[in-house]
C-alpha cells in the first residue's frame, strides 16, 4: 500500500477500511494503548503474514482504568510508536482521540459475565467493561477480518474471544505468543517503570512459572502445591508482593482441583509500585 496513512476522524478510519474491504483485500487489526515495544511490533508483524493490509491502533483507553490507576501517567510516545509501526510493515495508524470514542452522551457497555469477575477482575471490577466496549468500538471502526492479540493478557484475550463468539462477529482472534525479554521478563509497557534493581527482581515472575512448569513435567498435578512453590520464588524478592497466583482452566478461567492435561497459571506481582502479569500454559 505504500506510505503507511495516519488517521484520527472515526468515520474517515470507517471509511478507508471499507474501500480496503470493496478492494477484495484481506484487512488485520492490532489494537494497542501505545508505547509500543517489540511485543507489540510482533503482533504487528503476524498480522501483516496473515493479510494483505495492516490497521494498528492506539488508544490509552480511559474506561479501563480505575481512579487510582496510572491513567495520566501511562506512559505515551507518538512519534516513536509513528516509526515502530511502520517499520514493522503496518498500512495505518489509528490515533482516535477520548473524546471522539467516549462523547459526553456515550452511555453503552459491552460486558462479558463471568470470566471478567476473578483474577484481574477481582481487584479492578470496571477493568473489562473499558476493554470490551473499546474494543468492539475499534472493530466497528477498523472492519478488520481478523485481529491479533498477545497471550500476555491471557485472561483479556480469552474475554475478548467470548465476547466475538457471543456476539456473532466475523472476525477471527488470532493468538500470539507472549514475546519475552532475553532473562524471560515478559515485554510490557509498565517494565520502563521499573529501577534496576526492581527490573532484577522482576524475574521472579518467570522463575515462578518455570517451577512450575518443571514440577508438572515431573507428575505434580495438585493446583495448590503448585500455587505455594510459586508464590515462594516470589517472597524471596523483597520488593515483590504477589497480588495473586492461580492455575485455572486454559478457557474458562475457572479453578480446577487437579491438572489432567494442561492448564494455565497466571500471576500478577506489585515489584515496587508497578503491577505487572505473566502466564504460561503448564502442560503434563
Amino acid at each position: 500500500m505504500g506510505l503507511m496513512q495516519v488517521i484520527v476522524e472515526l468515520k474517515e478510519m470507517q471509511s478507508r477500511s471499507e474501500a480496503i474491504r470493496l478492494q477484495g483485500k484481506r484487512l488485520g487489526c492490532v489494537p494497542t494503548m501505545g508505547a509500543l515495544h517489540e511485543g507489540h511490533l510482533e503482533l504487528m508483524r503476524e498480522a501483516k503474514r496473515r493479510t494483505g493490509v495492516v490497521a494498528a491502533s492506539v488508544f490509552v483507553n480511559p474506561t479501563q482504568f480505575a481512579p487510582a490507576e496510572d491513567l495520566a501517567n501511562y506512559p505515551r510516545d507518538r512519534e516513536g510508536d509513528l516509526k515502530k509501526m511502520e517499520s514493522a510493515g503496518v498500512d495505518i495508524a489509528f490515533f482516535p482521540t477520548a473524546e471522539a470514542m467516549y462523547p459526553k452522551e456515550a452511555r453503552t457497555w459491552v460486558t462479558v459475565e463471568e470470566i471478567t469477575q476473578e483474577l484481574e477482575g477481582a481487584s479492578r471490577p470496571t477493568h473489562f467493561r473499558g476493554v470490551t466496549t473499546v474494543v468492539l468500538k475499534l472493530f466497528h471502526l477498523m472492519k478488520p477480518h481478523l485481529a491479533v492479540f498477545g497471550q500476555k493478557d491471557y485472561q483479556q484475550l480469552k474475554v475478548i474471544e467470548r465476547m466475538v463468539k457471543n456476539l456473532d462477529l466475523d472476525i477471527e482472534i488470532v493468538p500470539h505468543p507472549t514475546v519475552r525479554e532475553p532473562d524471560g521478563l515478559a515485554m510490557s509497557s509498565r517494565n520502563r517503570y521499573l529501577n534496576p534493581e526492581e527490573r532484577k527482581q522482576a524475574t521472579a515472575l518467570i522463575r515462578a512459572i518455570k517451577k512450575a512448569q518443571e514440577l508438572v513435567k515431573q507428575g505434580e498435578c495438585d493446583p495448590k502445591k503448585l500455587v505455594d512453590e510459586a508464590k515462594k520464588i516470589i517472597s524471596k524478592e523483597p520488593l515483590a508482593k504477589a497480588d495473586y497466583v492461580e492455575v485455572r482452566d486454559p478457557e474458562t478461567l475457572k479453578p480446577i482441583r487437579r491438572i489432567e492435561k494442561s492448564a494455565r497459571m497466571l500471576l500478577a506481582v506489585r515489584v515496587g509500585k508497578t503491577r505487572l502479569i505473566d502466564n504460561a500454559e503448564l502442560i503434563r
